[in-house]
C-alpha cells in the first residue's frame, strides 16, 4: 500500500479503497474512482508493483471464496451501484483490494461483511517504519504524495501532467510543489566553509 501511494501518488483513501476492478495490468494504470470533488482519475501503475499487485488479488481471491462458502462474501457498494447490479456486491471484482483481516457487522445495513483496512493500521505502520528508520521528519500517507509530486518534478515533468496524476482540479495547488525547483543559494559555497582553504593559501 506505500508503494501504491508514493508510486501513484495516492491519497490514502483512495488506495485504502481499491477495488479488483480499478486495477488494469493490460494498460498498466489503475482507476481511482469518486476521489477529491466526486472526480475519477487514471494513474500509472508502475512495473515493480505488477508482480505484488497480482500476488496481493490471489491472495484476496481465495479469502473472497472462503467467504462465498461460509454464507458471506458481500462487499459495500454504493446505493447507486447496488441498486443496478444487485448481484455485483457478491463479485470478486467488486472486493476491495486492501480487505479488513475480519467480518464485521456494517452499522448501517445490518449485513456482514469484510470491508477495507482501517486507515490507521496502515499510519501507524508508516510511523513505526519511519522511526525504526531514524527519520527525524514526519513522515505520513501524505508525505508519500508529496514526494511522488516532488520526484516527478524534478525529474522535468509538466506541472499539468503532474496537476492530472494528483487529481487537483486547480492547477495553482499542484504549484506549492515547484518549491522544490528554486533552491535559492543551494550553488553558493557558504563563507565558512572557505576559511580552512584561505588560511592554508
Amino acid at each position: 500500500m506505500v508503494n501504491l501511494i508514493y508510486g501513484c501518488g495516492l491519497r490514502l483513501m483512495e488506495c485504502i479503497r481499491l477495488r479488483v476492478l480499478d486495477i488494469d495490468f493490460d494498460y498498466q494504470q489503475i482507476l481511482i474512482r469518486n476521489a477529491k470533488e466526486k472526480k475519477d482519475r487514471v494513474v500509472p501503475l508502475p512495473h515493480r508493483l505488477t508482480i505484488p499487485l497480482q500476488q496481493q488479488l490471489s491472495g484476496i481471491k481465495s479469502l473472497h471464496d472462503d467467504d462465498l462458502q461460509q454464507g458471506f462474501g458481500e462487499v459495500f457498494l454504493p446505493v447507486s451501484l447496488s441498486r443496478k447490479f444487485s448481484q455485483a456486491k457478491k463479485e470478486f471484482r467488486w472486493q476491495f483490494v486492501f480487505p479488513s483481516t475480519k467480518i464485521s457487522r456494517d452499522s448501517r445495513s445490518g449485513v456482514y461483511r469484510r470491508h477495507h483496512i482501517h486507515e490507521s493500521a496502515l499510519q501507524k505502520h508508516i510511523k513505526k517504519s519511519s522511526d525504526i528508520a531514524g527519520i527525524n521528519k514526519r513522515v505520513t500517507c501524505h508525505t508519500l504524495r508529496h514526494s511522488f509530486a516532488t520526484h516527478l518534478l524534478e525529474s522535468g515533468s509538466d506541472i499539468r501532467t503532474v496537476q492530472e496524476l494528483l487529481g487537483h482540479a486547480d492547477v495553482s495547488t499542484t504549484m506549492i510543489y515547484t518549491h522544490v525547483l528554486n533552491k535559492p543559494g543551494i550553488g553558493v559555497v557558504s563563507p565558512f566553509d572557505t576559511l580552512e582553504l584561505e588560511a592554508a593559501n
